[in-house]
């Protein structure tokens, strides 16, 4: 079992920071996780204290059921890719992979075939006696994660192990990754702060922001149902449309548009979440002027002007692409309207 539980979990800096803030949250055994958020939410201090890379200030870290928050990080059978991969420039592939090993004093022919083997499983067969500065970007980072399998651990962490890799080889790396991932049933845990890798390769998400987790849940519950406008702009590879509205006569209204039926009193004010995939140019629903059309390859990302200067982000497919100066509506799609108080929050 390799189920991570954080209780009241903080990580305090010397200088005041407090970089994780009583952060609660767990981890099954074998699963895929990731933290998700904008740079300095403490995303990446919050894994360098599971691996005891930092201290914890307050609460705890338990692994596999042990109590692991005084422990030092060798002890913690955890293994971490790091973002720059941290390999040993004089050293092979197959001295790299087998460091471990190395620092355990295992004897050299133990070495040597776990070096060769794992490299075998990642592709790495003909690799083994060349030095890092003579590999790609992604070969780098299958030694890096063969050393990881190297180490036989419970956990692994990777911090942000995709981004120094250019765009076609994330891709491939992402699927080489999930593979994985799959093969091996290792409790992972994985920061980003690219939100297409998160719901790409997570089995839950948790979007962080400064040191606490905001929400945790499945790609598509995330991705659908962002329980904040602060989550609803962080996620999706479009923003989200977050648009100011208000109740009235029972219905609630956007740039004067009919968009929804609502139990509110009248005169209350929204915050009416639309993402553009899920809305659709036509004669009813938000009215505005095409102002910007972004080619996405298969699709458009439309913008429309109103008349207040509200700005409405509406995803067509590429044969509907409209003129600008062109005027639409832009209607939702039943069911995919979210309503945001002046709090900010998900509201009932």
């Amino acid at each position: 079992m390799a189920e991570i539980v954080l209780t009241g979990l903080s990580t305090v800096y010397p200088n005041g920071v407090r970089a994780v803030d009583a952060l609660d949250a767990t981890i099954a055994d074998g699963e895929f996780f990731a933290l998700l958020g904008p740079s300095g939410c403490g995303k990446t201090t919050l894994l360098r204290t599971i691996a005891g890379l930092e201290p914890a200030s307050a609460g705890t870290v338990s692994i596999g059921g042990r109590d692991v928050t005084g422990m030092e990080p060798g002890r913690r059978r955890v293994a971490m890719v790091f973002q720059d991969y941290a390999l040993f420039p004089h050293m092979t592939v197959a001295e790299n992979i087998a460091y471990p090993l190395r620092v355990r004093r295992a004897p050299k022919s133990q070495q040597r075939e776990v070096a060769e083997r794992t490299a075998g499983d990642l592709g790495l067969a003909g690799l083994l006696e060349r030095r890092p500065g003579q590999l790609s970007g992604g070969q780098q980072q299958r030694v890096a994660l063969a050393r990881a399998m190297a180490m036989e651990a419970d956990v692994l962490l990777l911090d942000e192990p995709l981004s120094n890799l250019d765009a076609r080889l994330r891709l491939e790396a992402r699927t080489f990754l999930k593979r994985l991932q799959r093969e091996l049933g290792m409790t992972t845990v994985f920061v980003t702060h690219d939100q297409a890798e998160a719901l790409a390769l997570a089995d839950r998400i948790a979007v962080m922001e400064a040191g606490q987790i905001r929400q945790v849940g499945s790609p598509r519950t995330v991705f659908q149902h962002p329980n904040s406008t602060f989550v609803a702009n962080f996620i999706g590879s479009t923003p989200m449309n977050l648009l100011p509205g208000e109740v009235r006569s029972g219905t609630v209204q956007v740039a004067g548009a009919k968009l929804a039926e609502a139990d509110l009193p009248d005169g209350t004010p929204l915050v009416v979440g639309i993402r553009p995939e899920y809305l659709h140019l036509g004669d009813d629903g938000i009215p505005g002027t095409v102002s910007i059309v972004e080619n996405l390859g298969i699709s458009s990302l439309v913008t429309l002007e109103c008349a207040d200067g509200t700005l409405v982000g509406v995803t067509v497919p590429e044969h509907e692409e409209p003129r600008v100066g062109a005027r639409f509506g832009a209607a939702p799609h039943p069911g995919r309207l979210l309503l945001y108080g002046e709090d900010g929050n998900l509201m009932p």
